[in-house]
């Protein structure tokens, strides 16, 4: 087998791979699980990306950025270089800066989101916050399952009701943990589960719904993460994975089953 490059592996991440090489990278991966598990988080981070900016990409064009192309002055020899050095300059900020404004961007489009009803809204956090934790490695929850008396009972004091984590293992996912997020009306407690595969689900349940006539079991699709959400009194629940939507209702049934506030 020729050796396996960087290219060809960014290639297999975003689904652009020959097909003639596609079995000689699987293979590799199989020999390799941290090149494996790094390209799995690589492919959950684009599915986050999408389920942030996909929106945007169908948006009108403003009718102010579909004006003619403008024509290059002659400007003298010197000018050109100024004005070269000039943007050289403002790249190197940029790229100084980029951590920054990738953030300040993210939380605007998060905040920009169109409403579409309270549970609209739960569905479209609830993907946000399971495309940014679920593909982290090294800290994928706050608080591990090792230690699932203290999360349970200090999310629950959080909310302000007590929280039973959905028993998912009949279904072949098991508890890997939790961690408190801010919500729109007050806390949200998020946990986490994961297969044998490392496939990843996450549970969302958010305080402090308000004047919601959205009671049903509804589903909804953010980018490439499905997720099935409900509203019960002042309490929201989303169960977010990349999954089929028949295979996501099924584990959601047994969680709207068992997670109930009492």
């Amino acid at each position: 087998m020729n050796p396996v490059t960087e290219a060809e592996l960014q290639a297999w991440v975003d689904g652009r791979l020959a097909p003639a090489r596609r079995g000689d990278i699987d293979i590799y991966l199989e020999h390799h699980p941290h090149e494996a598990e790094r390209l799995r988080a690589y492919r959950q981070q684009n599915v986050a990306l999408r389920a942030v900016f996909g929106p945007v990409l169908d948006e009108t064009i403003p009718r102010r950025m579909l004006r003619p192309r403008w024509r290059l002055p002659r400007w003298p020899l010197q000018r050109y270089a100024a004005s070269l050095a000039f943007v050289l300059a403002g790249g190197a900020a940029g790229w100084l800066l980029h951590d920054r404004v990738d953030d300040d961007a993210f939380s605007a489009l998060a905040q920009a989101w169109p409403g579409r009803g309270a549970g609209g809204a739960l569905a479209h956090q609830a993907a946000l916050a399971h495309g940014v934790y679920s593909p982290e490695v090294k800290h994928p929850v706050e608080v591990g399952a090792d230690q699932q008396e203290h999360l349970v009972a200090w999310l629950s004091k959080r909310l302000g009701t007590p929280l039973h984590p959905p028993r998912l293992a009949p279904l072949g996912y098991e508890l890997e943990g939790g961690r408190l997020l801010p919500g729109e009306h007050g806390p949200v407690a998020q946990f986490m589960y994961h297969d044998g595969n490392g496939q990843r689900l996450t549970l969302y349940v958010s305080s402090g719904q308000r004047d919601s006539k959205e009671s049903g079991f509804r589903y909804a699709r953010e980018g490439g993460i499905s997720v099935f959400y409900w509203i019960d009194g002042s309490f929201g629940y989303a169960l977010s994975g990349v999954l089929g939507k028949a295979e996501l209702a099924r584990i959601a049934t047994a969680v709207y089953q068992q997670l109930q506030p009492s």
